[in-house]
């Protein structure tokens, strides 16, 4: 069952806090493995990534079928029904023109001192996607972190994708195919952050890795960041539901259960000011556990880490979440726009019970690609901006360099960098000579 709070009720704060504290990610360490992975792909370049796809995946390639040739992913693509296609494509549409409107733009003025200043933006060069495979093979995933790159300007999108006894996902394909993927390499796991890090004699190594992965995917992103950069270390899936009594508990109890059939270690809360409504999607959600496909994962889920938490009112729930800081947020109340403003920290906010989150997963244009595990309080989803950089851009006149010349010497004098003050004194000396 999962845990029912009451915020007023003796005991509250502790309780709390051990829902927000639960350490919900894999408790397997797996940090020593994946470093000698990397350090084998360092050396040994492909035969080490073939070596791994064939103990991991049960599939033997070579450095020439290491990615899918245009024949393949074509007859792939093909096997795609109509519906599905314009499905994706749809999705497609509505990410793309939501992304753009993500482009920020270059500037230039000149200051009072008469310097000129600004800034210009530019892509990375190349960024590797990763997109998991098996069960967690998501075509979703592939538009949500290709389209952004893709509208950001890079010149070259590079996918892995494994692909476990050589079984592919056609939508996958197709994903990557609509939203200009240039490469897509059957290959997962860490050795696969490795390959696109590093790279190998065939695989040609990026400059940004973004996508989701399990717990080794993980460990290799964060071991690698700093030689490339990284979207973010993603933990279990989250969604929090503030709803008054006004709603359809069965559709409050799917919203909760749409994240918790991702994984057992999924996180879903239900923050309401109605203790019988809160009763009622309990039984809502017991309910639907009895025929759903997933209702192993999503039953462990909701039994370890659900939450059904009463307040007197919508500023108390807007305070705990904030708290929360969740990766998913909805608001299924009467004036959801109202309680937006009281909400500081969410990687994404859902508002009115039109509104499910499972819109935003795939066609409602936002990236379905979040922070989790209260990282909402610092950082953002993915977006154009991870796959674009600000450049600094000055220029000094004689006049400028007159005018702030002297005060930047005495900073590097106090500071005992005599290079940089004398850098400065030579220029000033000229001018003040007249030359």
């Amino acid at each position: 069952m999962p845990v029912f709070l009451n915020a007023n009720e003796p005991g509250f704060d502790t309780q709390f806090a051990a829902l927000l504290s639960a350490k919900r990610e894999d408790a397997v360490d797996v940090d020593d493995t994946v470093a000698a992975i990397i350090q084998d792909v360092r050396t040994r370049g492909d035969a080490a990534v073939i070596d791994l796809t064939s103990k991991f995946d049960k599939l033997d390639l070579t450095p020439e079928t290491l990615a899918f040739t245009p024949a393949e992913i074509a007859a792939e693509c093909a096997r795609v029904s109509d519906a599905d296609r314009a499905a994706l494509h749809l999705a497609a549409d509505r990410i793309r023109a939501y992304h753009s409107r993500q482009m920020p733009d270059d500037q230039r003025w000149t200051d009072d001192a008469g310097a000129s200043l600004g800034w210009r933006w530019g892509p990375v060069s190349a960024a590797g996607l990763y997109v998991p495979g098996g069960q967690a093979s998501y075509p979703s995933s592939v538009l949500m972190n290709a389209i952004p790159a893709q509208v950001a300007g890079v010149a070259r999108l590079v996918i892995c994708a494994p692909t476990p006894h050589g079984v592919s996902n056609p939508l996958v394909l197709l994903a990557a195919q609509i939203a200009g993927v240039d490469t897509i390499y059957r290959i997962g796991g860490a050795q696969a952050i490795a390959a696109m890090a590093y790279g190998t004699e065939t695989i040609t190594p990026v400059d940004k890795i973004t996508g989701p992965g399990n717990a080794y995917v993980a460990a290799a992103k964060r071991r690698v960041f700093g030689r490339v950069g990284i979207d973010m270390i993603a933990g279990p899936s989250e969604i929090l539901v503030i709803a008054d009594a006004d709603n359809d508990p069965d559709w409050i109890a799917l919203d909760l259960l749409s994240q918790a059939e991702h994984d057992e270690s999924a996180q879903s809360i239900l923050i309401t000011t109605s203790a019988p409504f809160g009763q009622k999607v309990a039984e809502a959600v017991a309910a639907r556990l009895t025929t759903l496909e997933r209702r192993a994962i999503a039953g462990a889920s909701w039994r370890d880490y659900g939450a059904v938490i009463v307040v007197d009112d919508l500023a108390q729930a807007a305070a705990l979440s904030n708290r929360i800081a969740p990766e998913h947020l909805e608001l299924c109340v009467a004036d959801p726009e109202a309680l937006l403003h009281q909400i500081t920290h969410a990687g994404a906010v859902f508002l009115g019970q039109w509104t499910p989150e499972a819109i935003g997963d795939y066609i409602g244009g936002p990236n379905h690609v979040l922070p989790t595990a209260r990282s909402a309080r610092f950082s953002s989803g993915l977006s154009v901006m991870d796959f674009i950089k600000r450049t600094t851009i000055a220029r000094m006149t004689p006049g400028a360099l007159r005018a702030i010349g002297p005060a930047a010497e005495r900073l590097a004098i106090s500071e005992s960098l005599q290079a940089h003050g004398l850098s400065l004194r030579a220029r000033l000396d000229r001018l003040n000579a007249g030359e």
